[in-house]
């Protein structure tokens, strides 16, 4: 008869919730891998998470290990036994070395030579037994970004542990993990539930954390939450902008989700909209809400993990919060309309990209040269005033109080204040358009002026950094040279743009004055890429290395 429910609480003080996923991921790999080695047959294995707790729960779990049948190989049987079948010294010492009699010993033929083998049974131990071992060692293996000692050096996890529930079924598996000693006692809800909860059986576990405000299958505190967002769209009269990274996010800051919405002042609305729901997401992981026509309405959706008795309080303190950012915004945007992108190059000379390669403004010009160059040999000599400009322009962003505040609004930023600095609209665009594809999947630049200048820019980084000895070494890679290889190739073979890459590294080999030795790497670790890059779009390995060998 076997087991239901084998359940580990690892009760916690409140984890990072991007650590999350990828600790239940890991959580139910290394469990899985601990009872395969315990010869354990089982069911399911699942595991669930909240900020302060990584719970794993195993269904239908035998009594017993399986038993172990291990044979081994002895003398030929020729030399353990005589002709008249009596054992000799070989065969008796052989068969007491092993545990069982020389009666017991077996003929096996292996490469035409009959051995004489013994086969030894042990028995499976009751998994009662084997639990108060396995269970510690799973927890010893989980091992997150960064780690807190808070017993000594030996004990290690995400924040420190402060109970731990181990049931097999109705019994405790005994075991001490630092100074906390397993049980049957877990802890509600922070706020809402009990602050000692006793499980009497495994089954029971996640009913009686639902009871005192723990929802801990993620799953089902997603759905609550997705609802609970849904039922406020019709208040607000829109539509939430459900973004999956922060659907995600939120359902690891929560063990009960209570949604809730508010407002801010409209006058914010005049800052472009990727600054209000960059300070929304980023900073407060607010959801942003839209009218039907898909504009920035004056609303905000949280999620907070307290059914207050007065939601109107929970509402307006996270509007003040808000209205705090939006403040700093709008005084940013305000600060750094005062001063144009164009006054603000020179200022490029004072920050330092690469002490081997040189200042962020000397990036700049070499950028600007092999731009200029590529719309040359592409026959695009029509917009070279437009990339030149683009270029010229497409860092200073990087010195606004907007992007030292928001760094991932680099070329947003730049776009928008140079449409208020009366700069043409192409070029705008380009400066913004430079860093497409931002990651894998992501949309490549629309207009020539951006994918030239984003070809351009990535084609100099890879040389220049190659010329400093600052090429990726295993899975080192501080310049991102794989990434801007892989931008190249979506670049070129998105916008159809028939560039020639040896001439484009070639040029920036001149532009960085590079010596053929090390444009020579250069070429070898591009074609390492775009034969990668090749076979993850479904090509044969043998066609990919043909087309690039020619």
């Amino acid at each position: 008869m076997a087991y239901k429910n084998l359940l580990l609480e690892i009760g916690t003080e409140e984890i990072p919730s991007r650590f999350l996923p990828e600790a239940l991921s890991n959580i139910v790999r290394y469990a899985e891998e601990e009872m395969v080695a315990a010869r354990i047959i089982h069911g399911r294995v699942a595991a669930y998470g909240t900020p302060r707790r990584i719970a794993l729960v195993i269904r239908d779990v035998e009594e017993k290990q399986e038993d172990k049948v291990m044979t081994y190989k002895g003398p030929t049987w020729d030399s353990a036994f005589d002709a008249n079948g009596n054992p000799t010294k070989a065969a008796l010492g052989f068969a007491k070395s092993k545990g069982v009699g020389y009666e017991n010993l077996v003929p096996k033929e292996v490469d035409g030579v009959r051995y004489a083998f013994a086969v030894v049974s042990e028995v499976g131990n009751p998994v009662r037994d084997l639990f108060p071992e396995i269970l510690p060692a799973i927890i010893r293996k989980l091992v997150f970004p960064k780690n807190m000692y808070w017993v000594d050096s030996s004990i290690k996890f995400a924040r420190p542990i402060r109970w731990i529930v181990a049931l097999l079924d109705v019994e405790v598996v005994p075991f001490v993990y630092g100074d906390i000693e397993s049980g049957r006692t877990t802890r509600g809800h922070r706020f809402m539930g009990a602050r000692n909860l006793d499980i009497d059986d495994a089954a029971e576990f996640m009913e009686r954390l639902y009871d005192n405000y723990v929802i801990v299958d993620q799953e089902k505190r997603r759905q609550k939450m997705i609802s609970g967002i849904t039922a406020l769209e019709k208040e607000m009269g829109g539509k939430v902008e459900l973004d999956p990274e922060l659907v995600e996010e939120n359902l690891y800051l929560v063990e009960y989700p209570v949604p809730f919405y508010g407002t801010f002042d409209k006058k914010y609305l005049e800052i472009p909209e990727e600054v209000l729901t960059t300070s929304m997401k980023k900073h407060q992981k607010y959801f942003p809400v839209r009218s039907e026509s898909g504009k920035l309405m004056p609303c905000f959706v949280g999620v907070s993990n307290n059914r207050a008795t007065n939601m109107g309080v929970v509402r307006e303190g996270n509007e003040r919060v808000l209205r705090a950012r939006l403040e700093d915004a709008a005084f940013f945007w305000k600060e750094d309309l005062k001063k144009p992108l164009a006054a603000r190059i020179d200022e490029l000379k004072n920050i330092l990209y690469q002490e081997k390669i040189g200042s962020l403004y000397d990036k700049v010009k070499a950028t600007q040269k092999l731009a200029v160059n590529l719309c040359h040999v592409l026959g695009l000599s029509d917009i070279v005033k437009l990339v030149e400009r683009a270029a010229s322009l497409s860092k200073s962003d990087l010195l606004t109080n907007m992007v030292y505040e928001f760094p991932e609004l680099q070329g947003v930023m730049g776009r928008e204040y140079a449409l208020r600095n009366g700069e043409p609209q192409r070029v705008a665009l380009g400066i913004y358009e430079q860093y497409l594809p931002g990651f894998a999947g992501d949309k490549v630049p629309s207009d020539s002026v951006g994918a030239i200048l984003g070809l351009a820019e990535r084609g100099y980084i890879i040389v220049s950094c190659h010329k400093a000895g600052l090429q990726p070494t295993g899975s080192q890679d501080p310049y991102a040279l794989r990434r801007a290889a892989r931008c190249i190739n979506e670049i070129i073979w998105g916008t159809e743009l028939d560039v020639d890459m040896q001439d484009l590294f070639r040029k920036a080999g001149e532009v960085a004055d590079v010596s053929s030795d090390i444009l020579d790497q250069v070429w070898s670790f591009y074609e390492q890429r775009l034969h990668v890059q090749l076979k993850e779009k479904g090509f044969d390995h043998d066609i990919v290395s043909l087309a690039i060998s020619v």
